[in-house]
């Protein structure tokens, strides 16, 4: 009972790492048989030679009694002692064996528990690759064969001319009005999947945000575009920032209700070079409850690398894909986003002890075709590898950064229609 009460506090932590699962336990060892005869036949010349020295002196004269104080006693307490290390054998595999059990049951619990995964149900993608009135089959066709929108052109914040991608090529215009124009558009691709759920259908939103405008002004713009974008459901709020919030979520709100909607816009950032401007809108639904729209993709827990080194980074990648139902050779495409120039060699070395079948036409760089998404990072290429998905290719593995400080990510992206 102590056992299972001591694993099933590991198991509120975290869920499980496969480089840190508790060990089997050590099994006792069991009584050795020529031990216990040699052990009888010490006992035996003991009991003998002290009946002898210590007996009485008629007791050799008496044959029964000899052997019953000779024999008799030691045989008796070599009896004791045995039963004793019997019953101590016993007790120790009954609790190796109880251990074992309560392991086993954890490693099932955390593993189901590692294995979850949220449906993708809508996603919009916005960067410098493609106008709004564009089909996104544009957009996706110019990531995939690698086209760049990252070049020398002026900034928003004080025109200098800067090598960064841009939603709008027009540096003088109001960016408060890009930045509605680009959520309402956001927006507007989202509308009609949203639009196949109740009114009653909570949201849960998440805004993931990094821009060089106040915080008063773009909470004021985007309050300003979901009014008019005619969207009937409510939404709460939710804490947390890039696949953090999303690896809590499944940790902590995998039979909720409700949907996780994200929303994260790079705009305007105070230093530009090297950056891009992108905004991404992702629907995610919980397996366990949402059943009324038909899921584009699977996006399998994400694994961070720990630190900024690439066996630690081969281990986030096993583990993420251990966590998703597929071989490694069935990866299709790898995305990289928002990744150093360290990241990159540790991805690459990661590459060669992790085979997958992907060729060099199949590793898109977003940072080399966009630039730095910044917060927007593993949004970004989770909806590029979704929309990849829709158009009919199978699994996609993910690659993404974001902040410096912080570890690289890896996690894979299935089609619903492969389970």
């Amino acid at each position: 009972m102590q056992v299972d009460k001591f694993f099933g506090e590991l198991g509120e932590v975290m869920p499980i790492r496969l480089d840190k699962i508790l060990p089997l336990a050590l099994r006792p060892q069991p009584p050795r048989f020529l031990l216990w005869l040699g052990l009888l036949l010490l006992f035996c010349l003991l009991g003998v030679g002290g009946t002898l020295l210590f007996g009485d002196e008629t007791v050799p004269q008496r044959p029964s009694d000899f052997w019953s104080l000779a024999l008799g006693i030691p045989i008796l307490g070599w009896c004791v002692l045995g039963f004793g290390r019997v019953l101590l054998y016993t007790g120790e595999e009954g609790a190796a064996d109880g251990w074992d059990e309560a392991r086993e049951k954890d490693m099932s619990r955390k593993m189901r528990q590692g294995r979850r995964s949220q449906q993708v149900l809508g996603v919009s993608v916005q960067t410098a690759l493609a106008e709004p009135a564009d089909d996104p089959e544009i957009q996706l066709d110019a990531l995939l064969s690698g086209t760049k929108a990252l070049k020398s052109q002026a900034s928003r914040v004080d025109g200098s001319i800067l090598r960064h991608s841009c939603l709008s090529n027009d540096a003088d215009e109001n960016p408060e009005a890009i930045l509605l124009s680009v959520w309402a558009q956001t927006l507007a691709d989202l509308a009609p999947t949203l639009a196949q759920l109740p009114d009653d259908q909570p949201l849960a939103l998440l805004l993931d945000v990094d821009t060089g405008l106040p915080e008063q002004q773009w909470r004021r713009v985007w309050r300003q575009a979901w009014r008019e974008s005619g969207i009937r459901q409510l939404i709460t709020p939710v804490d947390g920032r890039g696949l953090t919030a999303l690896d809590q979520w499944l940790d902590k709100r995998i039979a909720d209700r409700e949907l996780l909607l994200v929303l994260a816009v790079h705009f305007a950032p105070q230093q530009p070079d090297g950056t891009a401007e992108v905004a991404v809108g992702l629907l995610f639904g919980n397996r366990l409850t949402q059943t009324t729209l038909s899921p584009i993709a699977l996006l399998h827990r994400p694994e961070q690398a720990r630190k900024p080194i690439s066996d630690d980074l081969l281990y986030a990648t096993r583990q993420a894909i251990e966590w998703a139902p597929l071989e490694t050779r069935s990866v299709e495409q790898v995305w990289r986003a928002g990744i150093d120039v360290r990241g990159k060699a540790a991805i690459a070395r990661v590459m060669t002890e992790v085979p997958m079948s992907v060729d060099r036409s199949g590793l898109c760089d977003l940072d080399a075709m966009l630039g730095h998404p910044g917060c927007a990072s593993s949004w970004l290429a989770i909806a590029a590898g979704t929309q990849a998905i829709r158009r009919g290719a199978g699994s996609q593995f993910i690659y993404s950064g974001g902040a410096v400080a912080a570890g690289l990510w890896g996690t894979v992206l299935i089609p619903a229609s492969s389970l």
